[in-house]
Parts: structure tokens; sequence; C-alpha cells
């Protein structure tokens, strides 16, 4: 088969804050050197910014770094916090930690909230002011290589072919960029860098990584909180789980409300969708809801494993930033400036890299710069502060709150050490543990099939399935017997069902979120990327 090439100095896969602040940094220390570099940055989403979901409030120290008069120049703050609070919560009552008692990876005073779809809009056009090629449409579905094994490029997703595979007539074959650095800033569970963790064996020093799923939703409100930022805790996770609610008081009387949960809690089945339900029910959210309408809702995957869970993010004409490479501070639920960064970083050690290569990929030796300017910076020392609080909650919730008030108090000397963890799937125990679900009312709570249409998200029916099953016959017999098929459950998109016992995958649902890729108690799920398509998250 023929397909067209491109080359190009470094292409970026993802126009996410990563990507894209990597693809600025580096085109602006091109320009300081008088030199000029071909830079592409490619994205899935049909528009930039489409695929961007986030609670969305930043640490603006990154942005600041990279555009001083930001604020000036329009980047888009929705609003400044002026107040902020620790709720933890019981069944029917509440306990507020306000001023000096909100725990500090809860304070935000002096922090933006921001659109992150409005955000990667901003700096595409900052990148493409500098000369940056920034491409939407363009899934990136393989890594190229050489024939010594240095990545160099990738190719695109085929478009026209139908859903078993066949060319239609309106059949593109996907194109070749080759580039002399590839950049992965997929986000969270990106298909080419998880690909790539495993052919290089890029965790083998690490723990392994551990995810959390957030649920979100976007609601017109009588009463305005425009400024104000609530964190829940407590209620309705059992102590053993991981996670809790945010609140953002947007303008317009709009609220940013959302329920992140860790994924490492034993239960194949458990439904994240359900329980962001359920945690609406509580009086006090249902007094902010009540006589409001839902906008949007949206579902994302986050990397919550913290420093020792980081890959090696560097190899060959390779480099991994951002979500990728799981640059997240789960103890405060913030990634945006880690992500902004590590791009940054990222940018300076490639651009070093580039001018000792004429020709060829990046060596390795010259990228694995970007992990003496990453230990020398404030990212990593935030991240040493916390490197040992996640690793405590799988043993429990007084084991993760003593871990973390320890962190606190000794400015993260304390816990000591490098302590392990355990990947999520190896911590489920078979049988399903059925949760109670909400009575679904249509005004407070919603099913799956309403909350994905007001995520936005289509796909072309007639396009091979993006959501491989590698073993069919393992879902019928091993699962079904062992899990009872737990990806009807823990999707949040209604992908999954079973009928007949036999699996029905409605990929046209698919939001994007990585939860099955993770989720699934055999590995037995390859999220791949689509022809296009996805969510539209425009007002987030």
């Amino acid at each position: 088969m023929e397909r067209e090439s491109l080359e190009v100095d470094v292409v970026v896969v993802g126009a996410g804050p990563a990507g894209l602040s990597f693809a600025i940094q580096l085109a602006q220390n091109a320009a300081s050197r008088n030199d000029e570099l071909g830079i592409l940055v490619l994205d899935k989403a049909e528009e930039i910014g489409h695929h961007q979901l986030s609670g969305a409030v930043m640490d603006p120290r990154a942005i600041l770094e990279m555009f001083p008069l930001a604020a000036e120049e329009g980047f888009p703050i929705q609003a400044k916090v002026k107040d902020d609070a620790l709720l933890w919560l019981s069944r029917d009552g509440k306990k507020t930690f306000s001023g000096a008692l909100c725990p500090p990876q809860f304070r935000n005073h002096g922090n933006w909230i921001t659109s992150v779809n409005w955000m990667v809009k901003w700096l595409a056009e900052k990148a493409e002011a500098l000369g940056v090629e920034v491409y939407p449409g363009f899934a990136a579905a393989k890594l190229l290589r050489n024939e010594q094994g240095a990545v160099v490029g990738v190719r695109t997703v085929d478009q026209g072919r139908n859903k078993a595979g066949e060319e239609k007539a309106n059949f593109q074959p996907g194109m070749d960029i080759c580039a002399r650095l590839t950049v992965l800033a997929e986000g969270t569970r990106g298909s080419l860098a998880k690909q790539l963790i495993a052919d290089e064996k890029l965790e083998k020093d690490a723990n392994p990584q551990i995810w959390g799923v957030g649920i979100k939703e976007i609601w017109e409100v009588e009463h305005p909180l425009e400024g104000t930022v609530l964190h829940t805790g407590g209620w309705p996770l059992e102590k053993s789980h991981y996670g809790g609610g945010w609140i953002y008081g947007l303008p317009q009387n709009q609220l940013s409300i959302g329920f992140v949960m860790g994924m490492d809690h034993g239960n194949a089945a458990f439904d994240y969708h359900a329980k962001m339900q359920e945690w609406k029910t509580h009086p006090f959210l249902q007094d902010l809801l009540r006589g409001g309408k839902l906008v949007r809702y949206g579902a994302k995957t986050v990397p919550e494993g913290g420093l020792f869970s980081m890959p090696r993010c560097w190899g060959d004409g390779f480099l991994m930033i951002g979500d990728s490479a799981g640059h997240m501070n789960a103890a405060r639920l913030k990634g945006l400036h880690l992500a902004l960064k590590s791009g940054m970083l990222g940018a300076d050690a490639a651009m070093d890299a580039l001018a000792q290569t004429a020709e060829g990929p990046a060596r390795k030796q010259a990228l694995a710069r970007v992990d003496a300017l990453f230990q020398s910076s404030w990212a990593y020392q935030e991240l040493w502060k916390v490197r040992n609080v996640r690793q405590g909650f799988q043993k429990g919730f007084w084991s993760g709150s003593l871990a973390a008030g320890l962190a606190t108090l000794s400015g993260g000397k304390l816990p000591g050490g490098k302590k392990p963890l355990q990947t999520d799937h190896e911590l489920y125990q078979p049988g399903r543990k059925t949760q109670p679900k909400p009575n679904f009312d249509n005004a407070l709570t919603f099913d799956k099939l309403t909350d994905v249409y007001h995520s936005g998200s289509v796909h072309e029916e007639d396009q091979p399935c993006h959501l491989v099953v590698l073993d069919a016959n393992l879902c019928q017999t091993k699962c079904s017997q062992e899990f009872a098929n737990p990806c009807q459950h823990f999707c949040p998109a209604a992908v999954y069902e079973w009928e007949d016992s036999q699996l029905k995958i409605n990929a046209s649902n698919c939001v994007h979120c990585k939860t099955c890729d993770i989720a699934d108690p055999y590995q037995n799920i390859n999220w791949v990327v689509p022809e296009g398509g996805g969510p539209v998250y425009t007002d987030m």
C-alpha cells in the first residue's frame, strides 16, 4: 500500500497542555539560537480542545513562567479563587474545614479556574504564531522505527474502513510522519505510550502506575458561587476507597462539579458513574443544584501513582511528557501546571539533543538530560513531598491519612524510602460486589446514556471498533465465572453490554476516558485510536 509521507524535525502527538507547551518552548528555544525547526503537533480530536477534560483549577506557576503577562494577553481565566474549603460528608451532614483548618493541599487562593478547552485553544494560537503546525483530526495509530529500533515518527490512522476492516470507496491510507524526535503527549493511558512503555520496559525500575476515574458535569444553577472552590471527602465512598469530589464556581451561574475515585479498591465491578450520581444526592449537593440544569458531562482517567510510578520518559528518538509520563499530583488533584512544566523541560532537553544530531533520530543519551532538568525543578520538589502519600491509601484510610499528615508536617521527609504499590487490577477480588444505584430522576441524577448525550460524543458507526477485545473467549468463560463481566459496570459511558451471554460493544458511546483499558481484570481490552470522533468538551 502506497502511503504519503511528511518529514519534520519534531512530531508531537497530542495537542493538550503538555504537547503545546513543549512545542511553544522548543520553537522559542530554536528562535533564540537562530535555528529553524519543523514542529508538527497532531491531535485526534476534530477540533483543538474537544477531547480536553479537567476539573480545571490551575496553579498558574508554569503558565506565568512561559507567559508572564498571560492574564493580560487573554489567557482564559474564568475566575480567580477567592474562597476554598474541604467538606467532610456523612450521609446526611457535613463538617466544613476552611481557613487555617483547611488542609494545605486543598487551599487554592491564588489559583485560577479555567476551561482546558479554551486553554489549549489559546496555547495553540501561541504555538502557531511561532511557526508550529497544529493539525487536529489526525490520530497517530502506530510508532515508526528504523532498523536499529529507534523511533522515527508515527503513522496516522487509516480513514475509510468499514467495521470488518475492509476498504470503503472513500478509503485513504494513513500518512507516515517521519521525524528526528517523536514526543508522546497523549494524556492518560495513551495507546502509543502504553505500547512504548511495554516494548522498551520503561517501568522496570518504577512502581506500577495506578489510576483514578473522574466523572464531571457542568451545571447552570440558580445560586452562583463564582470564585469558590470546594472539595469533599468521606461519603459516599467507603473508608478503604481513595477519592472525593469537587465543586468549582464559574461565571454565568455555572458550576463545575465532579467526583474522582481511585481504581485500587478491589472491586472489578465498581460503577464510577453511579457513585458520582449517588454523591449528588447528598443534601448539600441537592440544595446546591436544585432548580439547575445539566449542561455537559465527561469522564477521564488520571495517573495517581506519583513520583515513584513515573516511567523512564526518554529513549532513542522519543520523549514522553504530561499525563503520559505520570505528571500528576493526586494529593492536590492537580496536573495542569505539571503538564505544562514537563513540556517546557522536555523542550529544553530536546533542543540540545537535536543540536547534537544533524541527521537521524535524537539520541537517548542526550534526551536523558530531561531527568536532570526535572530533578532540579520545582515540579520534582512538589512531587517529592508527596511521593509516598498515595501508596499509604492501599493499606486503608488511616494508613493513608497518617502518610499524608507526616508528609505535610515534615515537608515531605516522611515517610522515607520508596513505598511499593500494587496495580489496580491485581487488587481485584473475584466475585461481583454489588453497589446500590440511585434512582435516576433526570433532574438531579441521570443514567449513563443521558449523560453520554451531554458529552457530545459521536463516532462514525461503520468503522473498525477501537475497543479491541484481545480474547473474546476469555470474556465468556473465565471473566464471566470469576468477575461476572465487570465491563458492563465500570464503563462510565454504557459502551459494554451483555445480551444472551454475548458481549455487545457500543463503541459510538465512548468518551475516550480509557477506564476499560485500565480496569479490565485480565487486561483484555486494548483501546486504540478510532478514525475520528469522540467527545466534544466545548464548555469544559
